[in-house]
Protein backbone atom coordinates (compact mmCIF):
# COMPACT_ATOMS: atom_id res chain seq x y z
CA UNK A 1 0.00 0.00 0.00
CA UNK A 2 1.22 3.43 -0.83
CA UNK A 3 2.28 5.59 2.42
CA UNK A 4 2.40 8.58 -0.09
CA UNK A 5 5.15 11.04 -0.66
CA UNK A 6 8.16 11.27 1.93
CA UNK A 7 11.55 11.15 2.66
CA UNK A 8 12.36 7.71 4.00
CA UNK A 9 16.29 6.91 5.18
CA UNK A 10 16.74 3.61 3.63
CA UNK A 11 19.38 2.47 5.87
CA UNK A 12 17.06 2.63 8.77
CA UNK A 13 13.21 2.90 7.34
CA UNK A 14 12.69 6.32 9.16
CA UNK A 15 10.46 8.82 7.84
CA UNK A 16 11.91 12.13 7.61
CA UNK A 17 9.59 14.07 6.21
CA UNK A 18 6.21 13.65 4.62
CA UNK A 19 4.67 15.46 1.87
CA UNK A 20 0.59 16.43 0.89
CA UNK A 21 -1.01 15.12 -1.76
CA UNK A 22 -2.24 17.62 -4.60
CA UNK A 23 -5.92 18.07 -4.29
CA UNK A 24 -7.72 17.53 -7.15
CA UNK A 25 -8.93 21.11 -7.48
CA UNK A 26 -5.79 22.07 -7.75
CA UNK A 27 -4.41 19.44 -10.35
CA UNK A 28 -7.20 20.92 -12.57
CA UNK A 29 -5.56 24.14 -11.77
CA UNK A 30 -2.22 22.63 -12.84
CA UNK A 31 -3.59 21.36 -15.85
CA UNK A 32 -5.12 24.88 -16.80
CA UNK A 33 -2.00 26.77 -16.07
CA UNK A 34 -0.02 24.54 -18.36
CA UNK A 35 -2.27 24.69 -21.48
CA UNK A 36 -1.49 27.83 -21.08
CA UNK A 37 1.47 28.24 -20.79
CA UNK A 38 2.67 25.51 -23.27
CA UNK A 39 0.72 27.30 -26.24
CA UNK A 40 3.04 30.57 -25.24
CA UNK A 41 6.19 28.51 -25.06
CA UNK A 42 4.94 26.81 -28.74
CA UNK A 43 5.27 30.08 -29.97
CA UNK A 44 8.74 30.89 -29.13
CA UNK A 45 11.64 30.41 -31.53
CA UNK A 46 13.88 27.52 -30.76
CA UNK A 47 16.58 29.84 -30.28
CA UNK A 48 14.69 31.48 -27.23
CA UNK A 49 13.87 28.45 -25.78
CA UNK A 50 17.50 26.88 -26.27
CA UNK A 51 18.78 29.92 -24.49
CA UNK A 52 16.73 29.02 -20.83
CA UNK A 53 17.21 25.09 -21.57
CA UNK A 54 20.77 26.00 -21.21
CA UNK A 55 20.38 27.68 -18.15
CA UNK A 56 19.00 24.67 -17.06
CA UNK A 57 22.30 22.87 -17.95
CA UNK A 58 24.02 25.21 -16.34
CA UNK A 59 22.10 25.20 -12.80
CA UNK A 60 22.29 21.23 -12.70
CA UNK A 61 26.33 21.56 -13.06
CA UNK A 62 26.66 24.12 -10.36
CA UNK A 63 23.96 22.64 -7.75
CA UNK A 64 25.60 18.91 -8.80
CA UNK A 65 26.61 18.76 -4.79
CA UNK A 66 23.10 19.49 -3.28
CA UNK A 67 21.82 17.28 -5.42
CA UNK A 68 23.44 14.42 -4.78
CA UNK A 69 23.34 15.21 -1.00
CA UNK A 70 19.38 14.76 -1.70
CA UNK A 71 18.84 11.79 -3.40
CA UNK A 72 21.94 10.28 -1.46
CA UNK A 73 18.99 11.01 1.84
CA UNK A 74 16.02 9.89 -0.45
CA UNK A 75 17.25 6.69 -2.26
CA UNK A 76 20.67 5.82 -1.18
CA UNK A 77 22.66 6.57 -4.10
CA UNK A 78 26.69 6.86 -3.50
CA UNK A 79 27.41 10.55 -3.56
CA UNK A 80 30.08 10.10 -6.83
CA UNK A 81 27.38 8.42 -8.26
CA UNK A 82 25.02 11.07 -7.57
CA UNK A 83 27.18 14.14 -8.51
CA UNK A 84 27.64 12.32 -11.51
CA UNK A 85 23.99 11.82 -12.65
CA UNK A 86 23.36 15.09 -12.06
CA UNK A 87 26.05 16.21 -14.25
CA UNK A 88 24.27 13.90 -16.88
CA UNK A 89 21.38 15.40 -16.66
CA UNK A 90 22.66 18.71 -16.79
CA UNK A 91 24.90 17.25 -20.42
CA UNK A 92 21.56 16.07 -21.70
CA UNK A 93 19.58 19.68 -21.31
CA UNK A 94 22.92 20.82 -22.67
CA UNK A 95 22.85 18.52 -25.28
CA UNK A 96 19.40 19.17 -26.90
CA UNK A 97 19.51 23.63 -26.62
CA UNK A 98 22.42 22.56 -28.88
CA UNK A 99 20.82 20.38 -31.28
CA UNK A 100 17.18 21.27 -31.31
CA UNK A 101 17.02 23.48 -33.99
CA UNK A 102 18.74 20.93 -36.53
CA UNK A 103 16.56 17.55 -35.32
CA UNK A 104 13.61 19.76 -35.37
CA UNK A 105 14.29 21.74 -38.89
CA UNK A 106 11.65 21.34 -42.22
CA UNK A 107 12.76 18.24 -44.01
CA UNK A 108 11.98 18.72 -47.92
CA UNK A 109 9.65 16.16 -49.31
CA UNK A 110 10.71 15.44 -53.21
CA UNK A 111 7.25 15.10 -54.55
CA UNK A 112 6.05 16.44 -58.20
CA UNK A 113 3.37 18.60 -58.74
CA UNK A 114 4.23 21.12 -55.66
CA UNK A 115 6.34 21.97 -52.54
CA UNK A 116 5.95 19.40 -49.70
CA UNK A 117 7.69 19.47 -46.66
CA UNK A 118 7.61 17.84 -42.93
CA UNK A 119 7.43 19.81 -39.73
CA UNK A 120 8.00 18.85 -36.41
CA UNK A 121 5.81 20.30 -33.77
CA UNK A 122 4.70 20.12 -30.58
CA UNK A 123 1.94 18.44 -29.74
CA UNK A 124 0.96 19.81 -25.88
CA UNK A 125 1.25 18.89 -22.53
CA UNK A 126 2.36 15.99 -21.28
CA UNK A 127 2.43 13.53 -18.59
CA UNK A 128 6.00 12.29 -17.62
CA UNK A 129 6.08 9.46 -14.56
CA UNK A 130 8.90 8.96 -13.12
CA UNK A 131 11.15 6.03 -11.42
CA UNK A 132 12.96 6.46 -7.98
CA UNK A 133 16.46 4.37 -9.30
CA UNK A 134 17.89 8.14 -11.46
CA UNK A 135 15.77 10.74 -9.80
CA UNK A 136 17.36 13.32 -11.99
CA UNK A 137 18.75 11.58 -15.16
CA UNK A 138 15.46 9.89 -16.10
CA UNK A 139 13.65 13.31 -15.90
CA UNK A 140 15.96 15.19 -17.82
CA UNK A 141 16.02 12.57 -20.94
CA UNK A 142 12.14 13.10 -20.76
CA UNK A 143 12.12 16.66 -20.22
CA UNK A 144 14.90 18.29 -22.02
CA UNK A 145 13.77 17.17 -25.28
CA UNK A 146 9.96 17.94 -25.43
CA UNK A 147 11.01 21.36 -24.08
CA UNK A 148 12.59 22.05 -26.66
CA UNK A 149 10.43 20.94 -29.11
CA UNK A 150 7.81 23.53 -27.48
CA UNK A 151 5.80 20.97 -25.25
CA UNK A 152 4.51 21.22 -21.90
CA UNK A 153 5.41 19.28 -18.67
CA UNK A 154 3.02 17.75 -15.95
CA UNK A 155 5.78 15.18 -13.89
CA UNK A 156 4.66 12.75 -11.34
CA UNK A 157 7.91 11.61 -10.03
CA UNK A 158 8.47 8.39 -7.08
CA UNK A 159 7.12 9.05 -3.75
CA UNK A 160 10.10 8.65 -2.14
CA UNK A 161 11.60 11.28 -4.35
CA UNK A 162 9.75 14.42 -3.39
CA UNK A 163 13.03 16.63 -2.47
CA UNK A 164 14.41 15.87 -5.63
CA UNK A 165 11.72 16.86 -7.80
CA UNK A 166 11.20 19.97 -6.04
CA UNK A 167 14.77 20.59 -6.74
CA UNK A 168 14.56 19.76 -10.49
CA UNK A 169 11.18 21.91 -10.49
CA UNK A 170 13.16 25.03 -8.53
CA UNK A 171 15.99 24.66 -11.34
CA UNK A 172 13.98 25.25 -14.34
CA UNK A 173 11.98 28.16 -12.49
CA UNK A 174 15.57 29.45 -11.35
CA UNK A 175 16.28 29.13 -15.25
CA UNK A 176 13.56 31.51 -16.54
CA UNK A 177 11.07 28.30 -17.63
CA UNK A 178 8.03 30.00 -17.77
CA UNK A 179 5.60 29.50 -15.11
CA UNK A 180 3.08 26.33 -15.52
CA UNK A 181 5.07 25.07 -18.21
CA UNK A 182 6.78 22.46 -16.40
CA UNK A 183 4.74 21.80 -12.61
CA UNK A 184 5.88 18.80 -10.39
CA UNK A 185 3.00 17.16 -8.69
CA UNK A 186 2.37 14.86 -5.75
CA UNK A 187 -0.45 13.33 -7.29
CA UNK A 188 -1.94 9.40 -6.34
CA UNK A 189 -2.65 7.08 -8.58
CA UNK A 190 -6.35 8.24 -9.34
CA UNK A 191 -5.19 11.28 -10.08
CA UNK A 192 -2.61 10.56 -12.64
CA UNK A 193 -5.39 8.19 -14.60
CA UNK A 194 -7.65 11.18 -14.30
CA UNK A 195 -4.57 13.21 -15.86
CA UNK A 196 -4.23 10.63 -18.96
CA UNK A 197 -8.14 10.94 -19.28
CA UNK A 198 -7.69 14.71 -19.98
CA UNK A 199 -8.00 16.40 -23.28
CA UNK A 200 -5.28 18.93 -22.28
CA UNK A 201 -2.60 15.47 -22.07
CA UNK A 202 -1.73 15.12 -25.20
CA UNK A 203 0.82 12.07 -24.22
CA UNK A 204 2.13 9.97 -21.55
CA UNK A 205 6.26 8.99 -20.41
CA UNK A 206 6.33 6.15 -18.03
CA UNK A 207 10.22 4.98 -16.87
CA UNK A 208 9.14 1.85 -14.59
CA UNK A 209 7.79 -1.68 -13.63
CA UNK A 210 6.48 -4.21 -16.04
CA UNK A 211 2.94 -3.73 -14.27
CA UNK A 212 2.74 0.24 -13.93
CA UNK A 213 3.29 0.44 -18.03
CA UNK A 214 0.73 -2.14 -18.66
CA UNK A 215 -1.58 0.08 -16.73
CA UNK A 216 -0.59 3.07 -17.90
CA UNK A 217 -0.30 2.30 -21.69
CA UNK A 218 -3.98 0.78 -21.39
CA UNK A 219 -5.43 4.23 -20.16
CA UNK A 220 -3.51 5.99 -22.28
CA UNK A 221 -4.96 3.48 -25.20
CA UNK A 222 -8.34 4.09 -23.61
CA UNK A 223 -8.29 7.81 -24.34
CA UNK A 224 -6.22 7.67 -27.46
CA UNK A 225 -3.56 9.27 -26.45
CA UNK A 226 0.44 8.01 -27.33
CA UNK A 227 3.00 6.46 -24.70
CA UNK A 228 6.63 5.87 -24.70
CA UNK A 229 7.16 3.29 -21.91
CA UNK A 230 10.81 2.05 -20.79
CA UNK A 231 10.51 -0.65 -18.50
CA UNK A 232 12.13 -3.19 -16.82
CA UNK A 233 15.25 -5.46 -18.26
CA UNK A 234 17.17 -8.67 -17.34
CA UNK A 235 20.45 -7.34 -19.96
CA UNK A 236 22.62 -10.37 -21.20
CA UNK A 237 26.56 -9.90 -20.47
CA UNK A 238 28.66 -12.10 -22.62
CA UNK A 239 32.30 -12.64 -22.03
CA UNK A 240 32.95 -15.10 -24.73
CA UNK A 241 37.25 -15.06 -23.95
CA UNK A 242 39.56 -12.43 -22.19
CA UNK A 243 43.24 -12.47 -21.72
CA UNK A 244 42.53 -11.45 -17.78
CA UNK A 245 39.73 -13.39 -16.02
CA UNK A 246 40.15 -11.41 -12.78
CA UNK A 247 40.00 -7.76 -14.40
CA UNK A 248 36.94 -9.08 -16.50
CA UNK A 249 35.16 -10.32 -13.62
CA UNK A 250 35.80 -7.29 -11.56
CA UNK A 251 34.80 -5.04 -14.43
CA UNK A 252 30.92 -7.27 -14.31
CA UNK A 253 31.32 -6.96 -11.23
CA UNK A 254 31.56 -3.14 -10.95
CA UNK A 255 28.88 -2.08 -13.93
CA UNK A 256 26.63 -4.40 -11.39
CA UNK A 257 27.30 -2.60 -8.31
CA UNK A 258 26.32 0.66 -9.45
CA UNK A 259 23.59 2.29 -7.50
CA UNK A 260 23.18 -1.20 -6.14
CA UNK A 261 22.35 -2.68 -8.74
CA UNK A 262 18.88 -0.82 -9.26
CA UNK A 263 19.40 -0.06 -13.05
CA UNK A 264 17.01 -1.22 -15.57
CA UNK A 265 20.05 -1.63 -18.14
CA UNK A 266 22.37 -2.77 -15.45
CA UNK A 267 23.76 -6.42 -16.57
CA UNK A 268 21.66 -8.82 -14.39
CA UNK A 269 22.53 -12.10 -16.66
CA UNK A 270 26.31 -13.03 -16.61
CA UNK A 271 26.85 -15.40 -19.23
CA UNK A 272 30.74 -16.58 -19.70
CA UNK A 273 32.12 -19.28 -21.63
CA UNK A 274 33.24 -22.92 -19.04
CA UNK A 275 36.88 -22.59 -20.05
CA UNK A 276 36.78 -19.08 -17.70
CA UNK A 277 33.53 -19.66 -15.91
CA UNK A 278 35.02 -21.27 -12.81
CA UNK A 279 37.77 -18.60 -11.98
CA UNK A 280 35.10 -16.19 -12.85
CA UNK A 281 33.07 -16.80 -10.59
CA UNK A 282 35.34 -17.46 -8.19
CA UNK A 283 36.48 -13.84 -8.39
CA UNK A 284 32.94 -12.31 -8.17
CA UNK A 285 32.45 -14.51 -4.93
CA UNK A 286 35.45 -12.67 -3.50
CA UNK A 287 34.60 -9.61 -4.51
CA UNK A 288 30.82 -10.09 -3.10
CA UNK A 289 32.31 -11.08 0.34
CA UNK A 290 34.94 -8.58 0.53
CA UNK A 291 31.83 -6.10 0.75
CA UNK A 292 30.65 -4.12 3.72
CA UNK A 293 26.91 -1.75 4.26
CA UNK A 294 27.76 1.46 4.92
CA UNK A 295 26.29 4.87 4.18
CA UNK A 296 25.23 6.78 0.86
CA UNK A 297 28.00 9.03 2.05
CA UNK A 298 30.56 6.25 2.44
CA UNK A 299 33.10 6.64 -1.36
CA UNK A 300 35.29 3.15 -0.40
CA UNK A 301 34.23 0.97 -3.15
CA UNK A 302 34.04 -2.30 -1.03
CA UNK A 303 30.94 -0.98 1.11
CA UNK A 304 27.64 -1.47 -0.65
CA UNK A 305 24.85 0.96 0.25
CA UNK A 306 21.15 -0.06 0.92
CA UNK A 307 18.43 -0.35 -1.52
CA UNK A 308 15.88 2.00 -1.90
CA UNK A 309 13.26 1.00 0.22
CA UNK A 310 12.83 -2.23 2.80
CA UNK A 311 10.53 -3.78 0.62
CA UNK A 312 12.75 -3.60 -2.17
CA UNK A 313 15.27 -5.21 -0.26
CA UNK A 314 12.65 -8.03 0.65
CA UNK A 315 11.05 -8.78 -2.33
CA UNK A 316 15.21 -9.26 -3.84
CA UNK A 317 15.70 -11.86 -0.90
CA UNK A 318 12.35 -13.36 -1.75
CA UNK A 319 13.12 -13.79 -5.49
CA UNK A 320 16.96 -15.51 -4.20
CA UNK A 321 14.74 -17.91 -1.95
CA UNK A 322 12.89 -19.31 -4.62
CA UNK A 323 15.19 -19.20 -6.70
CA UNK A 324 17.25 -21.66 -4.86
CA UNK A 325 14.06 -23.65 -4.24
CA UNK A 326 14.12 -23.70 -8.01
CA UNK A 327 17.92 -25.70 -8.25
CA UNK A 328 20.42 -22.62 -8.00
CA UNK A 329 23.38 -22.04 -6.01
CA UNK A 330 23.53 -19.04 -4.29
CA UNK A 331 27.59 -18.84 -4.12
CA UNK A 332 27.12 -16.02 -1.37
CA UNK A 333 25.32 -12.84 -0.21
CA UNK A 334 21.66 -12.01 -0.34
CA UNK A 335 21.41 -12.02 3.56
CA UNK A 336 18.56 -9.19 4.91
CA UNK A 337 19.95 -6.92 7.35
CA UNK A 338 17.65 -6.91 10.77
CA UNK A 339 17.27 -2.85 10.20
CA UNK A 340 16.95 -0.74 7.03
CA UNK A 341 16.97 -1.81 3.31
CA UNK A 342 20.72 -3.58 3.55
CA UNK A 343 20.79 -6.48 1.02
CA UNK A 344 24.32 -8.51 0.98
CA UNK A 345 25.97 -8.32 -2.81
CA UNK A 346 25.24 -11.90 -3.49
CA UNK A 347 26.56 -14.14 -6.62
CA UNK A 348 24.05 -16.70 -7.67
CA UNK A 349 24.50 -19.51 -10.23
CA UNK A 350 23.10 -22.71 -11.79
CA UNK A 351 19.56 -20.83 -12.17
CA UNK A 352 17.22 -23.71 -13.99
CA UNK A 353 16.40 -22.06 -17.54
CA UNK A 354 13.19 -22.07 -18.33
CA UNK A 355 12.12 -21.90 -14.60
CA UNK A 356 9.92 -18.66 -13.67
CA UNK A 357 12.62 -17.15 -11.52
CA UNK A 358 14.96 -17.20 -14.54
CA UNK A 359 12.95 -15.05 -16.13
CA UNK A 360 12.16 -12.60 -13.65
CA UNK A 361 14.24 -9.16 -13.24
CA UNK A 362 16.62 -8.89 -10.13
CA UNK A 363 16.49 -5.46 -9.12
CA UNK A 364 19.74 -4.91 -6.55
CA UNK A 365 23.56 -6.50 -5.95
CA UNK A 366 23.01 -10.07 -7.53
CA UNK A 367 24.99 -11.07 -9.65
CA UNK A 368 23.64 -13.88 -11.74
CA UNK A 369 25.91 -16.56 -13.43
CA UNK A 370 25.44 -18.64 -16.38
CA UNK A 371 27.93 -21.33 -18.16
CA UNK A 372 27.95 -21.83 -22.04
CA UNK A 373 30.21 -23.67 -23.96
CA UNK A 374 29.55 -22.14 -27.71
CA UNK A 375 28.76 -18.85 -29.46
CA UNK A 376 25.82 -19.93 -30.72
CA UNK A 377 24.37 -21.47 -26.87
CA UNK A 378 25.61 -17.88 -26.02
CA UNK A 379 23.37 -15.71 -27.89
CA UNK A 380 20.16 -18.29 -27.64
CA UNK A 381 20.66 -17.89 -23.70
CA UNK A 382 20.61 -13.86 -24.38
CA UNK A 383 17.73 -13.50 -26.14
CA UNK A 384 15.88 -16.31 -24.12
CA UNK A 385 14.51 -13.39 -22.55
CA UNK A 386 11.05 -11.99 -21.98
CA UNK A 387 13.15 -8.40 -22.01
CA UNK A 388 14.74 -6.61 -24.61
CA UNK A 389 16.86 -3.54 -23.32
CA UNK A 390 20.03 -3.74 -23.89
CA UNK A 391 22.82 -6.27 -24.09
CA UNK A 392 27.16 -6.28 -24.26
CA UNK A 393 29.54 -9.02 -25.87
CA UNK A 394 33.27 -8.99 -24.86
CA UNK A 395 36.14 -11.09 -26.68
CA UNK A 396 39.67 -10.10 -27.49
CA UNK A 397 38.50 -11.01 -31.19
CA UNK A 398 36.16 -8.14 -32.03
CA UNK A 399 34.87 -9.74 -34.90
CA UNK A 400 33.82 -12.23 -32.67
CA UNK A 401 32.06 -10.14 -30.35
CA UNK A 402 30.60 -8.21 -33.34
CA UNK A 403 29.28 -11.22 -34.18
CA UNK A 404 27.03 -11.98 -31.30
CA UNK A 405 25.87 -8.77 -30.85
CA UNK A 406 24.80 -8.12 -33.52
CA UNK A 407 22.32 -11.20 -33.18
CA UNK A 408 20.81 -9.80 -30.17
CA UNK A 409 17.55 -9.10 -29.60
CA UNK A 410 17.59 -6.01 -27.54
CA UNK A 411 17.27 -1.87 -28.23
CA UNK A 412 21.11 -1.38 -27.21
CA UNK A 413 23.46 -3.79 -28.00
CA UNK A 414 27.55 -3.15 -26.94
CA UNK A 415 30.33 -4.87 -27.84
CA UNK A 416 33.29 -4.69 -25.62
CA UNK A 417 32.07 -2.00 -22.88
CA UNK A 418 29.17 -2.95 -20.85
CA UNK A 419 27.09 -0.11 -22.37
CA UNK A 420 27.23 3.26 -25.15
CA UNK A 421 26.63 6.35 -22.37
CA UNK A 422 26.21 9.88 -24.03
CA UNK A 423 23.00 12.50 -24.85
CA UNK A 424 23.59 11.23 -28.24
CA UNK A 425 22.94 8.03 -27.84
CA UNK A 426 19.16 6.61 -27.81
CA UNK A 427 17.86 4.30 -25.27
CA UNK A 428 14.96 2.30 -25.12
CA UNK A 429 14.18 -1.54 -25.44
CA UNK A 430 12.11 -4.06 -27.25
CA UNK A 431 9.97 -6.89 -26.14
CA UNK A 432 8.98 -6.05 -22.56
CA UNK A 433 11.48 -3.36 -22.06
CA UNK A 434 8.56 -1.24 -23.13
CA UNK A 435 8.69 1.03 -26.83
CA UNK A 436 9.64 4.50 -27.61
CA UNK A 437 13.31 5.75 -27.67
CA UNK A 438 14.79 8.62 -25.62
CA UNK A 439 18.17 10.40 -26.25
CA UNK A 440 20.01 11.14 -29.22
CA UNK A 441 18.52 12.81 -31.93
CA UNK A 442 15.04 10.25 -31.79
CA UNK A 443 14.52 11.67 -28.41
CA UNK A 444 12.88 14.67 -30.36
CA UNK A 445 11.02 12.13 -32.47
CA UNK A 446 8.34 10.81 -30.09
CA UNK A 447 5.79 13.52 -28.90
CA UNK A 448 6.07 15.27 -32.24
CA UNK A 449 3.59 16.53 -34.96
CA UNK A 450 5.20 15.44 -37.70
CA UNK A 451 3.11 17.63 -40.41
CA UNK A 452 2.75 17.65 -43.77
CA UNK A 453 2.88 20.78 -45.43
CA UNK A 454 2.49 20.92 -48.83
CA UNK A 455 1.31 24.18 -51.19
CA UNK A 456 0.23 22.88 -54.73
CA UNK A 457 2.89 23.83 -57.90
Amino acid sequence: MSQGYRVEDPATGTVVEQFDTIADAQLDTVLATAAEAQTAWAAKSIEERAEVIRRVADLFAERKDNLAAIIGQEMGKRVTEGVEEAEFAGDIFRYYADNAARFAADQPIETDGGDAMLQRLPVGVLLGIMPWNFPYYQVARFAAPNLMLGNGIVLKHAEICPRSAAAIQDILVSAGVPEGLYTTVYADHEQIAAAIADPRIAGVSLTGSERAGAQVAAQAGRHLKKAVLELGGSDPYVVLDTDDVAEAAQTAWATRMYNTGQACNSNKRLIVMDDIYDDFVAELTRLAQGMTPGAWADEDESVYQPLSSRPAAEKLVEQLKRARDAGAVLQTGGELAADGAYVSPAVLTDVPVGSEIYYEELFGPVATVFRVSSDDEALRLANDSQFGLGGAVFSTDEARAKRVASGLEVGMANVNTPAGEGAELPFGGVKRSGYGRELGPVGMDEFVNKRLYYVEG
